[in-house]
């Protein structure tokens, strides 16, 4: 009697566009305005701390911007990867946390693209592959506009010729 195959679950081959650590650097510091807005608010609307440590926690602030800013979009995009074959769609997200996903092609509902603001001035966008899981859509992230079209056609095509019931 043989031993069961071992299997083991490759991480995806494909990046997001290198500019999407330029996206999520933007994202990263749109979420520190309003901290810095309001730390600017209490000092001037008179403030019962002293000075020094409104002072120093401005500068703990700052410095975790910074550290946001700079650092999570870098490596975010050392992480992020995704991968479509003729079975499946293939994620790996996260910073902190980190998700792999695989959603069946079987189960793939509808392909959708999205851009914001953001991502229509760097020229990215992002694959929503809604599929019949409680575990939600999967989504390819920052990806360059024209490989977003192409992914979306080329799930379109291969969910097409897939029979299967997508629930």
């Amino acid at each position: 009697m043989s031993a069961p195959a071992t299997v083991t679950m490759a991480d995806p081959l494909w990046q997001p566009s290198p500019r999407a650590r330029q996206l999520w650097a933007i994202n990263a510091a749109l979420l520190w305005l309003p901290v810095f807005a309001l730390q600017a608010v209490g000092a001037f609307v008179g403030s019962w701390w002293p000075t020094w440590a409104q002072i120093s926690v401005a500068a703990a602030t700052a410095v975790l911007a910074l550290l946001h800013v700079t650092v999570v979009p870098f490596w975010r995009y050392r992480v992020h990867r995704w991968e479509i074959s003729d079975t499946a769609v293939y994620t790996r997200t996260g910073w902190f946390t980190q998700e792999r996903r695989i959603a069946p092609i079987s189960r793939v509902q509808t392909v959708d693209t999205e851009r914001g603001p953001i991502d229509r001035m760097l020229g990215l966008a992002t694959v929503t592959v809604t599929t019949a899981s409680s575990a939600g859509a999967v989504k390819i992230t920052a990806l360059d506009q024209d490989t977003a079209d192409r992914t979306v056609a080329q799930l379109t095509e291969i969910a097409g010729t897939n029979v299967g019931d997508a629930t």
